[in-house]
């Protein structure tokens, strides 16, 4: 067994310097390997405006898109495990309103799994949160809406739309569906990281999503789970060991050069630094999380941060950051 200790000390070093800098608040870095082994460790503050309070390795995270992975993944993956959908088919095999005045819109077309590797026309990003607060009547607008075709990104409507899948088929809204062990769809404001002072919700955000468009939508495949690094490491663990009751083969088939089943694979430039083995997946979310799994290695790390605390409109150096721990993860100097 190989001792995590040097290396773990080695990759704490640039988000301690992170935090010296005053580049980000605080955060939590922990790693662990298929053999149970594991050390976790926080530094700075959970939040620092209106009042200050510590960071701790039991911290709650507003984890952001790693919802998609954690959560919506594992959940669309195993109804297809179960023969409930099937990757290929258009969302309208369960979603048939999509779209549904047009018959010949491209919409209509969408498979799951072009949703689950972002390779649809859908825009990168959208303020759905600005046509409304009725999250039913934001549902309607989604489906409904004529997008403009583009060229396929990475996009948040990818999994509002898978999303939308789940709770047609259980009968629930995302919030009445159990997040998972571990996991939450809010916490207490004073055991979590801050995220943003929202302008337009006018307070500063802790233990409430913070992505805009979920907020609005009361819940949402994209975002809004929360959890601990203890909970994000658990997860990991369950995949790396293979106890997960959801094959993780579909995880790691590459759709693209940057793409799996929901995940991320490594590409030149990707946020966990160009020194993990072919066998790693990760993803990262908008509020300063992320999580890696090496399967070739045996070993999971994930770094927690309250970047965005008070603000996201500052450079933070997370990608810089993400790639320096994930380099020093992997053995280097």
């Amino acid at each position: 067994m190989t001792n995590l200790a040097p290396l773990f000390d080695r990759a704490f070093e640039p988000l301690a310097a992170a935090v010296a800098a005053r580049c980000i608040p605080g955060g939590v870095l922990g790693i662990v390997d298929s053999d149970g082994q594991r050390i976790t460790r926080a530094i700075g503050a959970a939040q620092l405006v209106p009042n200050a309070r510590p960071m701790r390795e039991e911290t709650w995270f507003d984890l952001a898109s790693l919802t998609k992975v954690i959560f919506t993944t594992p959940r669309i993956l195993a109804l297809a495990q179960d023969g409930a959908i099937d990757l290929d088919a258009a969302l309208i095999s369960v979603l048939p309103d999509l779209r549904q005045y047009d018959a010949s819109a491209w919409e209509r077309k969408v498979t799951f799994r072009q949703c689950l590797g972002h390779q649809t026309p859908f825009p990168a990003v959208e303020p759905i949160y600005t046509y409304g607060r009725d999250p039913d009547l934001l549902r309607a607008f989604i489906l409904q809406r004529e997008w403009r075709a583009r060229d396929p990104v990475y996009s948040d409507i990818n999994f509002i739309l898978l999303g939308f899948a789940l709770e047609r088929l259980s009968g629930k809204t995302i919030r009445d569906m159990e997040p998972g062990p571990g996991f939450a769809w809010s916490t207490k404001p004073d055991v979590a990281a801050a995220t943003e002072d929202c302008t337009w919700r006018h307070r500063v955000l802790s233990g409430e999503v913070h992505d805009d468009n979920c907020a609005a939508l009361q819940g949402a495949g994209h975002a809004g789970l929360f959890g601990t690094a203890a909970s994000v490491l658990d997860f990991a663990q369950v995949l790396l060991t293979g106890a997960s009751e959801c094959s993780t083969a579909l995880m790691r088939q590459p759709l693209s050069a940057t793409r799996t089943h929901g995940w991320e694979r490594p590409y030149d430039g990707w946020s966990g630094d160009a020194l993990c083995s072919p066998g790693t997946i990760g993803h990262t979310g908008f509020t300063g999380t992320g999580l890696w799994i090496d399967f070739d290695r045996g070993k999971a790390w994930t770094l927690l941060t309250n970047r965005i605390h008070p603000t996201r409109h500052f450079d933070s150096g997370i990608v810089a950051l993400r790639q320096a721990v994930g380099d020093l993860i992997n053995g280097v100097r």
